[in-house]
């Protein structure tokens, strides 16, 4: 990966120190959103919705994306409040995620029993 450095490599000396920021620096909203688009991110590979023919997809693992959709829904819901205008399409992203797994599976959960539903509702 760019950026990074393989720690057992001798000549290793740290983190690109031009690329880190001090954790203290950085807006709690800008750390939630991160890590909301990384969970989107991965759940999106998982549903195998980065091939063009999701079904067919290599990546597709629906048990690995309903964690992530269900780790999602709880760091949505549980900082909406502080996410301002963020979190619209954070709510949006995960609803299109919500319904994208449930299109993928071979026998869709009941309404309110998908990835995530029980702290969003449900998502039809």
């Amino acid at each position: 990966m760019e950026g990074y450095q393989n720690v057992t490599d001798p000549v290793f000396s740290g983190p690109d120190e031009t690329n880190v920021r001090d954790l203290a620096e950085i807006p709690s909203v800008e750390v939630i959103s991160r890590a909301a688009v990384m969970l989107m991110s991965a759940a999106a590979e998982r549903l195998g919705l980065a091939d063009p023919e999701p079904d067919d997809s290599p990546r597709r693992d629906l048990d690995e994306a309903r964690r992530l959709i269900t780790a999602l829904a709880g760091l949505v819901t549980a900082s909406v409040e502080y996410l301002g205008p963020h979190a619209g399409p954070l709510r949006e992203g995960l609803q299109s995620l919500q319904r994208a797994f449930r299109e993928a599976s071979a026998v869709p959960d009941e309404p309110g029993q998908g990835p995530g539903e029980k702290l969003t509702g449900p998502v039809y």
